[in-house]
């Protein structure tokens, strides 16, 4: 949307950002690595040019530490790129025979499902809706925050050939949303402040 004094005008799009940031302005620092002299305090300043409510629209946050010696002699992974691909087109495929079962036109994948639509394909089991409100109740998730997480555990659990969605599955989409203060983050895991 496009705002301008005395008129707004949205223009339809649909996107997906991919976007890469170093933990610090040297690019050494972060937690664990110890190369940056002006730690933490660099990461803190470096990581809040980010804003709040942009970090709340990203679904996935990934922390990349650097590759190290030992990482670089480990033997091959055993699920190679065609075996995650076919693992990601069986899920798109489960998204959208789901979305086709009940027509009426709702999304056939997760990452557009809203509102009643979206609680139909999440249906989350006690242990896993009380860890989101949990989670919510700790003031790590917005509103956006908590449509988002379920969208994301929903995946995950379409991606692991789950038919419902598990306690795990929110605590996996909770570990990628970037919910804590980048100053906490350096002293706590996410994962922990929830009791996962």
């Amino acid at each position: 949307m496009v705002a301008r004094a005395n008129y707004h005008v949205r223009y339809p799009a649909k996107v997906q950002l991919v976007a890469a940031q170093n933990p610090c302005r040297c690019g050494l620092g972060g937690p664990g690595r110890g190369h940056c002299g002006k730690a933490p305090r660099c990461q803190q300043g470096y990581q809040s040019r980010v804003s709040g409510p942009l970090l709340d629209r990203i679904d996935l946050t990934v922390d990349v530490p650097p590759v190290t010696a030992a990482d670089l002699a480990l033997p091959p992974p055993a699920e190679g790129t065609a075996e995650v691909a076919a693992r990601v087109a069986a899920a798109r495929e489960v998204q959208s025979s789901r979305a086709a079962k009940v027509g009426g036109g709702v999304a056939s994948l997760n990452a557009r499902a809203e509102g009643e639509w979206l609680e139909t394909i999440a249906a989350l089991d006690p242990p896993a809706r009380a860890l989101l409100t949990r989670a919510a109740e700790a003031g790590g998730l917005s509103a956006r925050g908590w449509s988002r997480t379920l969208r994301l555990a929903r995946t995950i659990a379409d991606l692991e050939g789950a038919g419902a969605v598990r306690r795990v599955h929110i605590a996996e989409a909770l570990i990628y949303r970037r919910i804590a203060p980048v100053a906490e983050s350096f002293g706590e895991t996410r994962a922990s402040a929830y009791s996962l």
